[in-house]
């Protein structure tokens, strides 16, 4: 087995989920970019900082996302991210595209193991 190609394969899954995974955690409540990169490392999606911060604003220039700036104290101000009306609409969408397609691989995955 080589553990370079499935390597790849994860890491290039959780590009492709990446920022579904964004919109079901601010769905959950507001949150700056240190706090989604620790909920995606609790479910094993482990992603960099340079990598959220671009996906961020990407999905606020779509209007799925908005932001503002709260004081901290332990350091400098934060900036939290929260899911628009339109983030919302977007992630029920993807919603039934993940159910769908979950449903199909494992329909796949039952087949090719009987």
């Amino acid at each position: 087995m080589d553990t370079g190609i499935i390597e790849n394969n994860k890491t290039q899954m959780r590009r492709g989920v990446l920022e579904y995974s964004i919109l079901l955690i601010l769905a959950g409540g507001d949150g700056y970019a240190s706090s989604i990169i620790q909920k995606l490392k609790e479910v094993n999606i482990i992603v960099a900082e340079g990598t959220i911060y671009p996906l961020l604003i990407r999905l606020k220039k779509l209007d799925l996302l908005t932001y503002r700036w709260e004081e901290s104290t332990q350091g400098p101000p934060r900036k939290y991210y929260m899911i628009t009306d339109l983030g919302r609409e977007q992630l029920a969408g993807l919603d039934a595209a993940w159910d769908e397609l979950a449903k199909g691989i494992e329909t796949i995955r039952k087949v090719s193991k009987a």
